[in-house]
């Protein structure tokens, strides 16, 4: 299937020519998602510091920011730029991250209380655009 009139094939760069930046983006993603589960963690008096305890938090938001990574590369393949360092594809995972996150913690059992929704979609919003959004100004100058 040849890609939209609108875009040349020849104006998008094979996924290979992004690869730097983009381990940079899902590395910098994965971080801050287990850094937001070990503060989490933290601020409710539970082990922070449990290999298997920061695992059982992290997990679901860590399948939802791989289905928001895989949903994105699916994109790019089909013809689309895909700048992992744009601060909308920061908003696109981070609503993923907490969506199916959220998802997968109803399954299995663990709490999805309205504010603990609102949470995690700031903290996940703020901070996987924000890093995105900064290094956006400082690359312009």
């Amino acid at each position: 299937m040849a890609p939209p009139a609108s875009v040349p094939p020849a104006s998008v760069p094979p996924v290979s020519a992004t690869r730097g930046p983009l381990l940079i983006a899902i590395a910098a993603d994965v971080v801050l998602v287990l850094l937001f589960a070990l503060v989490g963690r933290r601020s409710h008096a539970e082990a922070a510091w449990s290999l298997p305890g920061l695992a059982h938090t992290a997990w679901p938001f860590l399948a939802g920011l791989a289905l928001g990574w895989a949903r994105l590369l699916m994109v790019q393949r089909r013809g689309r730029r895909l700048d992992p360092r744009r601060p909308v594809v920061g908003l696109l995972l981070a609503a993923c991250t907490v969506g199916c996150g959220m998802i997968l913690r109803a399954v299995t059992g663990q709490g999805v209380a309205l504010s603990f929704i609102a949470v995690a979609l700031l903290v996940n919003v703020a901070t996987m655009v924000g890093w995105r959004f900064v290094l956006s100004r400082t690359a312009r100058g």
